[in-house]
């Protein structure tokens, strides 16, 4: 690149602005590269995100989650439509691939690695959102498979029960939930341990002192069958003694009883 004397203010000034347009003018490609991509990337995004939504209101996932969800999130689950948020994700998602590219393409080395650990991050983000989604379902669906199964039982605190199973499955979420996303990770870990240790001294004690009456019955019915079948061994074994005394004595007579039978003289 050949170099140029400056004299005076006037080519200082000059020099500037001739390398300033020389500038302008090479980035005016780059410039309308990028744009382009960014539209192009925004009428694809747009696109998927009306077919999957449509693909997805059409499945019956709208239904099925108002279905499912309403016991545990109440009315809200009329205004949260699954179909749309699937395709709000879809559409950022094609959204940030083509910012990357159109950050490549004008030499924004930092932008575009931005971009890029959060569109490797989203990913995380939604496994984290499905699952604090799904824990509270799977969540009242145990308890009432727990409260109707302990309380058939003979339970007294079946509901309690049931109420245990149903914190510790959502805590256990949130902690994966957490780990998924990946904020303090080990400080979580301590706490989870923490809660699955009073979670478990809690389901132990009202699992013993709900049982106690259940454990007493069902002792009791053991004992009482043990008693019986005991009282019909002896039984048996008397029925046997009195048979065996009774044919002992009828061979004893039928051997001492002369044949008197009459000869003829």
């Amino acid at each position: 690149m050949p170099t140029t004397t400056i004299t005076d203010w006037g080519d200082a000034v000059l020099l500037s602005a001739s390398n300033a347009l020389n500038a302008f003018l090479t980035a005016i490609p780059l410039v309308i590269g990028a744009l382009l991509i960014i539209i192009i990337g925004w009428i694809i995004a747009s696109v998927l995100a009306r077919v999957v939504t449509e693909v997805l209101r059409r499945a019956g996932a709208d239904r099925l989650f108002a279905r499912h969800a309403g016991e545990v999130y109440g009315n809200r689950t009329k205004e949260f439509q699954p179909s749309v948020v699937a395709g709000e994700l879809v559409k950022w998602l094609v959204r940030l691939v083509f910012l990357v590219a159109a950050a490549n393409v004008l030499g924004l080395t930092q932008v575009s690695e931005l971009l890029n650990d959060v569109l490797l991050w989203i990913p995380n983000l939604i496994v984290a959102a499905v699952i604090l989604l799904v824990a509270p379902l799977l969540g009242r669906f145990v308890r009432g498979a727990i409260e109707v199964g302990a309380g058939e039982m003979g339970f007294t605190n079946a509901p309690l029960l049931g109420r245990i199973a149903e914190i510790a499955i959502i805590a256990f979420a949130v902690v994966i939930a957490v780990n998924q996303i990946g904020i303090a990770a080990s400080l979580v870990n301590t706490l989870f341990i923490g809660v699955v240790a009073a979670l478990a001294l809690a389901f132990g004690l009202a699992f013993g002192l709900g049982g106690r009456d259940v454990a007493s019955q069902l002792t009791q019915d053991w004992y009482s069958q043990s008693q019986a079948a005991a009282a019909k061994v002896k039984a048996s074994q008397a029925a046997g003694e009195r048979t065996s005394t009774t044919r002992s004595s009828s061979t004893t007579s039928s051997a001492t009883t002369p044949d008197s039978a009459p000869s003829d003289a």
